[in-house]
């Protein structure tokens, strides 16, 4: 039996959850190492991370107005219809199936896979066809066994969300609480081991040369990534409990919570490791930041726990990502505008349809990257639209000035201006920083442009009655 209702069953505190585990993820112990391979200051990291969740918060809050008003199933898809029209409504939902969404399912999966691969050592499989390429860009053999786990792990979650909300939610919140308890095991006991060098952290580059506004908007781009996921929760705004409160206040206290539990670790990280040594990590590849950190004061015990609190936040981040993520197509599927199965709920009130689609493109997505081109193409696309809805505030209060705001956000109009501005800058550096992770981004967002078309006309056919 299937329905075609979802209900509404989640309140605050299982808002904060969806947001912090779509933010928290792989983010906190691998993007550090980037970083610091750009900037060549660990001061300048931090500076980096602090903008970052600065810009992130000033986004959240103008997400927060919009959804206010909002507040549906589908997040920015159905505010953008309202805002906008219904063609940027789709290219936006399209966008989050073609690069967003699933490309972040896939890179959390990913990382997940390279972890449990530095605990067991999974068998190498089919190494001869390893060089195998298209374009010199995709290697889809290289590192199967790694992505081959990854793949498993996302049928795995998909199976489970599909049994319905709260098993999908309960499962995040237990999981985020084992998170929270390793990272702050690593707060505290790294920040009082005798390892520790707080004159590590200082302004001063490595390569004596001067920081360039290009280069700290190339390592905002790596912390964007850490930050990114806590506009997901707009995605279930028709399963949450008074929507127009508790989405904006869970933006919020997700955000807040995040910006100080990011600050906290990667001083950790940064007084345990010198930036050379951060820099030798990420061009190594195959090395995790955190891991190395927890390395110096527990030894190979030490690399064990980190690997296994890896293992358990991607899995967490992964599945709150999984959960979250399919929500706007069936939004779109319910408009016709998008396949027509997707717009059908299992007897769970689960959209499994939506979540197999969802999962079929997130399994070859694994095997068309790495970790870090997913995540460059993710955020380059995904600022796109966040300047958007913040462009979307200052419409939304010409076009409905005396509708109901549940939030109105601090600062208006100057921190809106200020993340659209950002926005802007963001997109425009990356196209030069990352032209290759730029190209695929646009190429797969604007296969919507047919694809809308065709929606469209099968949207109509079906409307014609039969004669």
């Amino acid at each position: 039996m299937s329905t075609s209702t979802l209900s509404r069953s989640l309140g605050l505190k299982l808002v904060v959850v969806v947001v912090i585990g779509n933010i928290i993820g792989s983010g906190v112990y691998k993007k550090v190492a980037p970083m610091a391979a750009e900037l060549h200051s660990s001061g300048w990291v931090l500076i980096a991370w602090v903008l970052a969740g600065i810009i992130s918060l000033f986004g959240a809050l103008c997400n927060a107005e919009v959804a206010g008003i909002l507040a549906d199933t589908g997040g920015e898809y159905v505010y953008y219809k309202k805002i906008y029209n219904r063609f940027f409504a789709f290219m936006f939902g399209w966008s989050l199936f073609t690069v967003i969404q699933t490309a972040a399912i896939s890179a959390l999966a990913y990382l997940f896979a390279q972890s449990l691969n530095s605990i067991i050592h999974l068998p190498q499989l089919l190494p001869s066809l390893a060089a195998i390429h298209i374009g010199e860009v995709f290697y889809p053999f290289a590192d199967l066994n790694v992505k081959l786990t990854a793949i498993v792990l996302i049928i795995i979650l998909t199976w489970i969300n599909a049994k319905g909300i709260k098993t999908g939610a309960g499962m995040s919140m237990a999981i985020l609480l084992l998170v929270f308890a390793g990272i702050f095991t690593i707060i505290a006991f790294g920040l009082t081991s005798s390892q520790v060098n707080i004159s590590n952290i200082q302004m001063q580059t490595t390569n004596h040369l001067p920081i360039t506004v290009s280069a700290v908007f190339t390592a905002m781009l790596a912390a964007f990534w850490a930050y990114q996921g806590w506009a997901a929760v707009g995605y279930v705004g028709g399963e949450i409990k008074n929507p127009h409160r508790n989405i904006p206040r869970g933006i919020a206290i997700g955000i807040l919570t995040v910006i100080a539990v990011y600050l906290l670790v990667n001083t950790t990280y940064l007084s345990l490791l010198s930036t050379q040594q951060l820099d030798e990590i990420y061009k190594a590849g195959n090395k995790i930041a955190a891991v190395e950190a927890v390395r110096t004061f527990w030894g190979a015990n030490g690399a064990l726990f980190i690997s296994l609190l890896i293992l358990v936040t991607t899995l967490g981040c992964c599945n709150a990502t999984v959960f979250s993520s399919c929500r706007p197509y069936y939004a779109m599927a319910k408009e016709g505008l998008f396949f027509k199965k997707v717009a059908k709920l299992n007897d769970k009130h689960a959209p499994a349809n939506s979540l197999l689609y969802q999962c079929v493109w997130a399994c070859l997505l694994v095997l068309s990257g790495t970790f870090d081109q997913l995540t460059d193409m993710i955020i380059f696309a995904v600022f796109i639209y966040y300047g958007a809805t913040t462009l979307g505030v200052f419409i939304l209060r010409k076009k409905m000035p005396d509708a109901p705001r549940p939030y109105k956000v601090w600062g208006y109009p100057v921190v809106p201006a200020i993340v659209i501005l950002f926005c802007a800058c963001l997109v425009f550096n990356t196209v030069f920083s990352r032209p290759r992770e730029a190209a695929i981004g646009v190429m797969l967002m604007l296969t919507g442009v047919p694809m809308y078309w065709w929606f469209k006309k099968k949207n109509v056919q079906s409307e014609i009655p039969v004669s």
